[in-house]
């Protein structure tokens, strides 16, 4: 991999985790471009730990609240969300690895992921719950969505937004709580993942090249997070929609036709 390479994996991870447009299903067809097929879950390990130190960064009071005070109420929150993610996560383990090592169905998840957006942004009655009005079931229907999300082309952010603007809460909230979420989610994900960083796996991947997607993972997740919660303050996703469903319809092409 080298540093041109490096920083476009960068960037494109970075907004594609909090974009709902899905980073997995970019970063995989990313890794496909450009021959890096081989790096595989270790170079997605690095660029996903960019992206946690990006929320990280902007949710450090929240999280130091979440320490002070572990039974408060936006802690209990926090479980709701995190235990059926969890609990979907390990259960499905192989299979979800599976999916994502072929990329037979990324074509199809991208669909759906749009599909999935079209109809959370056409909803009649918009949502009015703010942070303090969202329950404990609210959290664990968002959370389930998450888990449902580690198929690699089924966007997070766009699933959990979707299912607390179904659970009737305030746009720029439903952005706010989904992030947050992603905090134990990705963090959970880099250390079932760091194993591998010791497989030999990092072979051919330079570390100066790494360092840089890592950072423009981080750089570009920062943006990406404060930019879409004003987004969907007042802006729509049915944008996002059509973009993922033009990538589907492209890749179920390439794959039709063998060039993918």
């Amino acid at each position: 991999m080298d540093w041109l390479e490096a920083l476009i994996l960068g960037v494109t991870q970075g907004l594609t985790e909090f974009l709902p447009i899905s980073s997995t299903g970019h970063l995989y067809l990313g890794r496909h471009l450009f021959g890096l097929d081989e790096a595989g879950m270790f170079l997605d390990t690095m660029l996903h730990l960019g992206t946690l130190l990006a929320v990280l960064a902007i949710y450090r009071r929240e999280l130091v609240q979440v320490l002070r005070r572990p039974f408060g109420r936006l802690s209990l929150l926090l479980a709701a969300g995190t235990i059926p993610t969890a609990i979907i996560g390990l259960t499905f383990k192989d299979f979800f690895e599976e999916v994502s090592r072929t990329g037979a169905t990324i074509g199809w998840e991208f669909l759906a992921t749009g599909l999935i957006l079209w109809i959370s942004d056409s909803l009649k009655d918009e949502g009015t719950k703010q942070l303090d009005q969202i329950s404990y079931l609210d959290a664990f229907i968002i959370g389930t969505f998450q888990g449902a999300a580690i198929l690699p082309a089924i966007s997070r952010s766009g699933l959990t937004i979707a299912a607390a603007l179904y659970r009737r809460i305030d746009k720029g909230t439903a952005a706010y709580f989904s992030f947050f979420l992603s905090v134990p989610a990705i963090a959970g994900g880099f250390i079932l993942q760091t194993g591998e960083l010791f497989s030999g796996e990092s072979e051919g991947v330079p570390l100066s090249s790494l360092l840089l997607a890592t950072a423009m993972s981080a750089f570009f997740g920062y943006l990406a997070v404060r930019w879409m919660v004003n987004l969907l303050k007042k802006g729509s996703l049915k944008g996002f929609a059509v973009y993922v469903w033009m990538l589907g319809i492209i890749v179920l092409t390439l794959q039709f036709t063998g060039i993918f």
